[in-house]
C-alpha cells in the first residue's frame, strides 16, 4: 500500500496532481487543509492544518502519523504557497505571514516526517523560477533570513518577497539533499511549475480573471519566445508534471534536483548561484530549526 501526503491539494497545480494520484491502486492519501469541507476522490483524507500556525503543522503531523501506525510515507508533496503582499501580516507565531507559510511551515513538515519516511521515498517541494535573478529580474540576489521573518523597510516586498520564500524552499531542498547524502534510497526533488495562469497565486479566479487571463495568454506566448520563462501554462499540466515527477516517470539527472517546466516541458537547469550557496543553505536550516524550535 503507497502513502502521499500532500499540501497545497485542494486547489490549482496540487489538485491537478491529486487527480493522477487518485487514480492509483492501493494508495492513500492524505491532504492538508484549513478545512476538511472538501470534496475528494475515495481514498483521500482531508485532515485540518493551516500552515500559518506551526502548532497547527505540528498537530497535522502527529495525525498523520497516528494514521499511519507502522506505515510509511512513500510519497511527501510540500506544494502550497500564498503571495506575498505587504509583509504586514503575521503568522500565529508572529513571522511575515509569507514566510511563515512558503517556508517555515514545510521546513518543519520536512523535518517531522523525516522518520516516518519509507525507503525509495521521494520528497517534492514546489519552487518557483522567481528565486533567480537570471531568469526573474526580481528574484533575490541575497538572502537576509531575519528581515524576512521579521520585515523592516529595507525587505523586499510583493513578488520579490514571494521569490525569496521560493528561495528558501529551494534551499531547504538542497539542505536535505545534504543531510540525506547518506541514504540515497530518500529522493528529493525542487520542482517550479513555472508561471501558471489559473492558480490562486493570480488572485481568486473569478469570471473576469478568468477572462483577462484568457486575453493576456497570447501575449505571453509571443514575449515567451524569447523569455521561456513568460510562457504562461496550466494547472492541469503544471499538476501533472508534478505527478510524473512524484510518481518517477520522470526521472532527475544525476546529481541534480532542481526541475523546471519550461513552455510545458520537464528541463533540468542549474538553479541560481545563491541556491546552491553551502553557507546559506546551512544558515538557513539552522536558522529555520531556531524558528520552529526544534534541534538543527
Amino acid at each position: 500500500m503507497r502513502t502521499i501526503v500532500m499540501t497545497g491539494a485542494t486547489s490549482g497545480i496540487g489538485a491537478a496532481a491529486l487527480k493522477h494520484f487518485t487514480g492509483l491502486p492501493d494508495t492513500n492519501i492524505f491532504i492538508g487543509a484549513r478545512t476538511n469541507k472538501h470534496d475528494v476522490h475515495a481514498g483521500t483524507q482531508v485532515l485540518p492544518m493551516d500552515l500559518s500556525s506551526l502548532k497547527s503543522v505540528r498537530t497535522f503531523a502527529e495525525s498523520i502519523k497516528e494514521h499511519l501506525g507502522d506505515r510509511k510515507i512513500d510519497i511527501l508533496v510540500l506544494n502550497a504557497g500564498i503571495k506575498a503582499t505587504d509583509n504586514k501580516q503575521l503568522s500565529e507565531e508572529g513571522f511575515e505571514l509569507t514566510f511563515a507559510t512558503n517556508h517555515l511551515a514545510h521546513y518543519l513538515l520536512a523535518r517531522l516526517f523525516l522518520p516516518n519516511m519509507a525507503k525509495g521515498s521521494k520528497i517534492v517541494i514546489t519552487t518557483s523560477d522567481a528565486h533567480d535573478p537570471a531568469v526573474i529580474p526580481f528574484g533575490p540576489k541575497t538572502l537576509n533570513i531575519g528581515e524576512l521573518a521579521y520585515p523592516t523597510e529595507n525587505s523586499p516586498k510583493g513578488m520579490a518577497f514571494y521569490g525569496a520564500t521560493k528561495l528558501c524552499n529551494l534551499l531547504t531542498a538542497n539542505a536535505l539533499e545534504a543531510k540525506l547524502e547518506l541514504e540515497r534510497n530518500i529522493r528529493v526533488i525542487a520542482f517550479n511549475p513555472g508561471l501558471t495562469g489559473d492558480t490562486s497565486l493570480m488572485g481568486k479566479q473569478s469570471v473576469s480573471l478568468k477572462w483577462i487571463v484568457s486575453i493576456i495568454r497570447p501575449l505571453f506566448y509571443v514575449i515567451s519566445l524569447f523569455k521561456p520563462a513568460f510562457f504562461m501554462g496550466t494547472a492541469k499540466r503544471s499538476g501533472e508534471a508534478l505527478a510524473e515527477l512524484a510518481l518517477g516517470e520522470v526521472v532527475l539527472p544525476e546529481g541534480s534536483i532542481y526541475t523546471s517546466l519550461v513552455r510545458g516541458k520537464l528541463t533540468f537547469p542549474n538553479p541560481s548561484q545563491l541556491a546552491e550557496d553551502k553557507n546559506i543553505i546551512d544558515r538557513l536550516w539552522k536558522e529555520s530549526a531556531v524558528m520552529v524550535g526544534i534541534p538543527e
